[in-house]
């Protein structure tokens, strides 16, 4: 693993191209000074030592110097060792419809959106628990398996979009069967599947998933993403229609949502504009049994500042011989 101690040094990189710009325009300006002596030419034959391309060459080799200097300074790392941590923690896996239907436009910017910044926003205040992350439509998609890097969970999260599922629908028992079999045999009973979706599901039988889950020791916690007097589907600039030519109008579906919750000892959220009730989620998460999670963490790291210091060092030697 990679990293710089001190990133906050990097910032100095911004230098380099600020330098450039300042020595183009005093070459500029000392060009436009000497021709009003005479043709450059002329002037050239009349100092022949003068040489503008070493000029350029040294200033080249000080800012390479200079940049290898600012990247010594930011101290960078590479991990040494790495070393299984344990952690009292949850596993949480988090199932997303990205059906059509989720981009019905109830919530800003639509529904789908809504869930990611939410997401993004639990992600920022997850310490020691573990994360996962399901996509769902017709089909159910495992996009992330359980991890403790929050850094790529968020990664994963910002890509989430309808076209990651080929099949349109909602699978909502598909999406739970994958979570529940997707925890690590140290998760123990503290599994927890969060389901974000509309609850319209067409696919498979939702409750029966449900309840092999619950049979396991998941605790799923439903997200109703929508109002029940709905909203129009839009893809692009055009609304989805029905065979007959009428506007379809996607609605929330609370009961079967409210089922899931129930029979697992989760609890059902209706989501609102300013909140789809994650955060309420997270804390009742909290105040259930945790169990010890391993991770790998590296535990030492080398520093390798030296090399980029004695190349800079290198380079000004280089530039003052020339």
């Amino acid at each position: 693993m990679f990293r710089f101690a001190s990133p906050e040094y990097l910032y100095l990189l911004a230098l380099i191209p600020a330098l450039a710009l300042v020595f183009v325009l005093s070459a500029r300006a000392r060009r436009r000074r000497l021709e009003r002596f005479g043709k450059p030419a002329t002037i050239a034959g009349l100092m022949p030592d003068a040489s503008p391309k070493r000029v350029r060459n040294k200033f080249i080799l000080y800012l390479i110097a200079l940049s290898l200097l600012i990247l010594a300074m930011a101290r960078p790392q590479t991990g040494a060792k790495l070393r299984e941590v344990n952690r009292d923690g949850v596993e949480i896996m988090i199932a997303i419809d990205v059906s059509n239907s989720m981009l019905a436009q109830d919530f800003e910017p639509n529904r789908l959106e809504r869930t990611k910044y939410s997401i993004l926003r639990m992600l920022e205040g997850l310490n020691e628990d573990k994360v996962g992350i399901i996509v769902f439509a017709g089909d159910a998609y495992v996009q992330l398996p359980i991890t403790s890097d929050y850094l790529t969970a968020r990664n994963f999260v910002g890509q989430i979009s309808p076209n990651m599922v080929s099949k349109q629908g909602t699978a909502i028992g598909a999406a739970i069967t994958l979570a529940t079999g997707s925890f690590t045999s140290d998760s123990g009973s503290s599994r927890v599947l969060i389901l974000i979706t509309d609850g319209e599901n067409h696919e498979d039988d939702a409750i029966a998933a449900a309840s092999h889950a619950a049979s396991l020791g998941v605790r799923i916690y439903t997200i109703g993403m929508g109002t029940p007097e709905g909203a129009p589907i839009r893809i692009g600039d055009d609304l989805i229609l029905d065979p007959k030519g009428d506007i379809v109008v996607s609605k929330l579906d609370e009961q079967t949502l409210q089922q899931i919750a129930v029979m697992t000892g989760g609890a059902y959220v209706r989501a609102g504009n300013q909140s789809i009730g994650l955060n309420e989620i997270i804390e009742a998460i909290n105040n259930t049994e945790k169990s010890s999670l391993s991770a790998m963490v590296f535990e030492e790291y080398d520093e390798k500042y030296q090399y980029f210091l004695g190349a800079a060092l290198l380079i000004l030697l280089a530039g003052i011989a020339m």
